[in-house]
């Protein structure tokens, strides 16, 4: 009774055992929460952005004002009447006044400093997350190859237990067995390569995240398909016009080259500085203005102008060259998936059906000797190929999507 109750007590503690060892499959969701959290290259681009806003405060100061203190008109050769209060003190207060809206200029050329950071770090992370979407692709598109590599494993020892009864039955010969027990190399050279992949896909993700998970214990989940419902070309280009942070970097510099050509001319006037002077002779007290302007006699900023002037026309013609980039990579991105598409779809309709309806009629044909040694062999290589091409099909589809929302700086393909 009590090896009974023992070995109840095992069979239900030993399941939630493995249960709680074992991880759930990780989604795409998860993953990618991962990742923005862990990244070490990620988090050190949003650290810019910390950096630039921090530029903000700076380029925002005020000048402060300057307090001088003049003690003058000592007695030196009489000391009989050397005292400080016989001496003149003169404290002064002065304020530069900054003409032309220099520090709002220098605080709005800042801001789109800043604003241009965090397009950058929105960049980063739009290829960090392509990377990642790629990885992840790779390792569905393993997982696939090894669940086929497995089911052909185990689907072909059945042929051979089949055919090895029919050789004990005298039904065929020994070297028409052999042959056909050596075409499993090929299906066990599949599932051994499979799980080399596999693993080095999980391992490729891993590091990505940033993740300590041990590679056995780590898995993933999602959709290992295709759809044939594809957006439009002119929406995806709009899309991307309106949203590629490389673009709307490029944009924000052209801004900001404006910003520091008004900078240039506004740094090149003159700015006075006023002040409050209060002056106590023995005893005697006096208020006095100050007011200072330099004279510009030299123009010490016309370099500057210059150089803001082209560094203008430069961004403009970068912003163009960008813009052009973005069009021709969305273009490019969306003809490669509609061609993926296109050959996918007779796979799905007709090739792969087809392939397992003749490895299906060979075999039992062959079973039953109606059909010859090469064209079982044949239609087992044929379904094995055609399975295979349309599983690597379907990673070349996964590939290209995640291509298309690169180009565009968006998810516009689950």
């Amino acid at each position: 009774m009590r090896r009974k109750l023992a070995r109840g007590l095992l069979l239900i503690v030993f399941p939630l055992c493995l249960r709680s060892w074992a991880q759930e499959p990780w989604t795409w969701e998860k993953v990618r929460e991962q990742f923005e959290t862990n990244n070490p290259t990620l988090r050190a681009g949003r650290l810019q952005v910390d950096e630039a806003k921090a530029d903000e405060v700076t380029a925002n100061l005020r000048p402060n004002p300057q307090l001088s203190v003049v003690l003058d008109q000592f007695t030196v050769f009489n000391p009989s009447v050397l005292s400080a209060n016989n001496a003149q003190w003169t404290p002064t207060v002065t304020q530069l006044i900054e003409r032309q809206s220099k520090r709002h200029l220098r605080y709005q050329s800042a801001e789109l400093a800043a604003q241009s950071t965090q397009s950058d770090t929105q960049d980063l992370e739009r290829n960090l997350l392509f990377n990642l979407r790629d990885a992840f692709v790779r390792l569905l598109a393993a997982k696939s190859v090894l669940q086929l590599s497995t089911e052909n494993l185990s689907y072909y020892d059945k042929v051979i237990e089949m055919n090895h009864e029919r050789f004990k039955a005298g039904d065929i010969s020994n070297i028409d067995f052999e042959r056909v027990e050596l075409q499993r190399v090929q299906f066990e050279s599949d599932y051994q390569n499979a799980l080399v992949s596999l693993r080095q896909a999980k391992l490729d993700l891993l590091a990505l995240m940033n993740e300590k998970s041990p590679v056995d214990q780590f898995d993933v989940a999602g959709e290992f398909d295709f759809h044939d419902s594809l957006p439009y070309l002119a929406e995806v280009r709009q899309v991307a016009l309106s949203i590629r942070p490389d673009l709307q970097s490029a944009n924000t510099i052209v801004q900001k080259a404006k910003v520091d050509h008004k900078l240039a001319w506004a740094n090149g006037s003159t700015d006075p500085t006023v002040g409050l002077e209060y002056q106590r002779t023995g005893s005697f007290n006096t208020l006095g203005i100050d007011f200072a302007i330099p004279l510009r006699i030299f123009d010490r900023n016309q370099g500057e102008k210059q150089r803001s002037q082209i560094e203008m026309d430069r961004t403009l013609r970068l912003h163009e060259s960008v813009m052009t980039g973005v069009l021709r990579d969305v273009d490019s991105a969306h003809a490669a998936l509609v061609s993926v598409v296109e050959v996918l779809k007779p796979y799905r309709d007709h090739y792969i059906q087809e392939a397992t309806d003749v490895r299906e009629t060979i075999s039992f044909s062959y079973a039953h000797g109606g059909s010859s040694l090469l064209d079982f062999l044949d239609a087992q290589k044929t379904y094995r190929d055609t399975q295979l091409s349309y599983r690597n099909l379907i990673a070349s589809y996964l590939s290209a999507a995640n291509q298309l929302n690169f180009t565009v700086g968006r998810e516009v393909i689950p």
